[in-house]
Parts: C-alpha cells; sequence; structure tokens
C-alpha cells in the first residue's frame, strides 16, 4: 500500500491500518488512563510508522486540555550541573508518553517569565524551573504572578531551587553541604581560608557561603571579609575571582569556591600564578559535575546527585493532582575528599 503524504493522515487512517478502532488508536497514541494491551500498542505505532502519522498538538490540548509536553528550564545548559539535572528529568519521563523541552535563560532571570508565558500558550502540562532564586523582588514578582496564571490554567508549576516559591519544590541542601565540608577541610588542618563566593544575589551562592562560614565557625576558625571574592557563576567568573584573590593577599592555605566550574577555573589561575594544587594551597568546590573526571588533581567537593534531582522533579511533576498544597523534597550531598586537598599530618 502506497503511503499517504504526511499532512493528509489522520488518526482515523492509522485505526484502520491498525484494524483497531478510533479509540484504541487514541489510547495507544495519545494516553489514557485505560491502558492498551502491548500487542495492540505495537501495532497501533507501526500502523503510525507506516503512515508517516504526525499528531496534531493542537487537537491532543483541546481534547485534554493540556498537551503532554512538560518544560524545563535551566539557567545555562552548557553548565554540567544543569545538563545533568536535564538527564535526569528526561530519563525519568521515558514510559510516561511525556516530551521533555528545553530552555536556557543564560542565566538571566527574567527569561523564566517569558519561557512560563511561551509554554502557557502551548498549553503545555507543566514547567520544572531549575536553577537558584535571586535576591531581586521585581523579577520574582513578576514570576508568581506567571505561576499563579499557569497553575489556575491547570499546569502545574515545579521548582529545582529555594523554597521560594508557592509550588512543588526540590530543595538542595546547600547550607548544610558547605557546612560539612568546611568541618573536614578544617579536620584536615586547614586554618586560612579564602571564599570565591558567585555573585552574592544568587541566593544559592549565599547559602553555600554562610554554610561554610558556619561549619568554620563551629571548629573555631574565622572567615576574613577580605578574603571572600564574588564574582560570575562560570569557569571564567572562577578564574578572575581567583586572580583577584591571590593578587590580595599572600597567606592563605585553602580556597573554597562555591560551584566546581568557578573551581575549574580557580585551578588555572592558581596555576598561572606558579601554585602547585594541593602543595601550596588546597582547593575545594561544590556539586561533583560529571567533567570533573578530567581535572588533575581531583577536585574535593560536596556531591550532589543531580540526576536523581531532576528525576525527582519529574516525580512532582506526575503526582501534582494527588496534592491539595504545595510539597517539598529536600535532597543532601556528601563531601568527597580528593587529590586537591592534602590529608593531615601524621
Amino acid at each position: 500500500m502506497a503511503e499517504q503524504p504526511r499532512g493528509s493522515v489522520t488518526l482515523m487512517d492509522v485505526a484502520a491500518r491498525a484494524g483497531v478502532s478510533l479509540a484504541t488508536a487514541s489510547r495507544a497514541l495519545n494516553g489514557s488512563t485505560r491502558r492498551v494491551g502491548d500487542d495492540l500498542r505495537e501495532r497501533v505505532l507501526a500502523a503510525a510508522r507506516s503512515l508517516n502519522y504526525a499528531a496534531n498538538a493542537q487537537a491532543q490540548a483541546m481534547a485534554r486540555g493540556r498537551t503532554n509536553v512538560v518544560g524545563l528550564v535551566v539557567h545555562d545548559i552548557a553548565d554540567p550541573y544543569f545538563s545533568s539535572i536535564a538527564a535526569g528529568v528526561m530519563e525519568a519521563a521515558e514510559g510516561h508518553q511525556v516530551l521533555v523541552t528545553l530552555g536556557s535563560t543564560l542565566r538571566r532571570p527574567e527569561r523564566e517569565v517569558d519561557y512560563l508565558v511561551a509554554l502557557r500558550g502551548q498549553r503545555s502540562r507543566a514547567v520544572i524551573l531549575a536553577g537558584s532564586r535571586m535576591d531581586d523582588s521585581p523579577v520574582a514578582d513578576a514570576l508568581r504572578r506567571e505561576i499563579d496564571i499557569f497553575e489556575n490554567d491547570g499546569g502545574n508549576v515545579v521548582a529545582i531551587s529555594q523554597k521560594q516559591l508557592p509550588v512543588d519544590t526540590v530543595v538542595i541542601e546547600n547550607r548544610l553541604g558547605a557546612r560539612d565540608l568546611a568541618t573536614e577541610l578544617v579536620g584536615l588542618g586547614y586554618r586560612r581560608f579564602g571564599v570565591l563566593a558567585g555573585p552574592d544575589a544568587l541566593l544559592t551562592a549565599r547559602d553555600r557561603v554562610h554554610g561554610f562560614r558556619e561549619g568554620l565557625g563551629r571548629s573555631g576558625v574565622d572567615l576574613d571579609p577580605a578574603f571572600v571574592v564574588h564574582g560570575a557563576f562560570t569557569r571564567d567568573g572562577g578564574h578572575q575571582a581567583m586572580s583577584t584573590l591571590l593578587d590580595r593577599i599572600g597567606e592563605l592555605d585553602c580556597v573554597f569556591a562555591v560551584n566546581d566550574v568557578m573551581a575549574v577555573g580557580a585551578m588555572a589561575a592558581a596555576r598561572e600564578h606558579g601554585l602547585e594544587i594541593p602543595r601550596d594551597l588546597g582547593l575545594a568546590g561544590f556539586d561533583d559535575i560529571s567533567t570533573l573526571r578530567d581535572v588533575n588533581p581531583a577536585l574535593t567537593t560536596v556531591r550532589l546527585p543531580l540526576e536523581k534531582v531532576g528525576a525527582t522533579a519529574f516525580e512532582l511533576v506526575l503526582s501534582a493532582a494527588e496534592r491539595t498544597k504545595p510539597s517539598t523534597r529536600r535532597i543532601k550531598g556528601e563531601v568527597v575528599l580528593r587529590q586537591s586537598t592534602r590529608p593531615s599530618p601524621a
């Protein structure tokens, strides 16, 4: 049988080719609370492939009220932190007949609002906002307004961030992880610390700095504010902040970068200043991104289960209808000591 042009193929054509009812074809292709047997479902899928059938998303949205699309909005897709979270979301979505679309704000907070507006217009089922909240009331207020509109329109929003929005949230225990790291580093014998603190308006960076300072304080070590340098939450931001720190002072024995990509930039800056890590200076990061496999010396850090973070956010999407008020899931990190920090003297 000759294939029909893509544009003329309807669901009725698929049902006829598969030898099933229109309702069965719809349930097999579009998802339903009534499950279709595996044999029937495969027959319908084979018929759809042979006819080059493509579902009409607008028609599906009209029938269901929503498409089966989940939007994932991250701050920077080039950052392995976010790509690992995205991998977790997409793997969790497999088998649920959900399509995950990905957008990046390029670290411009106001773009989250733009994505929410666009995804609402496309009748997306849900949106996952992955990334730190900012200390920026006008942007935060605009985002809350758009979330209210999106959810009142039948969708739902999940955040991977601080508990700052009235939505289901996956909270990473940044402060606790940084506190534990500080305790471990003092236990290795370090006493004079510098911090590459990231942007002060970024709440994730701020939480990690506060947690690190708290851990030092509990161990009887003070953190001199002069040795806390802010910079972009990127590799180049870490390089620049580390260069500033090393030009400013001469007596440090360990530096904490509030994320791993900053630590990678800091490592390069240390080499350029003729320093060898960890012989001359200890260095630690936070996140345990996959890129660290290629870093030498291996970086001491706080390991976060980033793919689990993404999967947990998707689970909240699936279970949203079961709740009448927002849920919070907390995920802890684990300190991993590697070669970038020296062991304490015997």
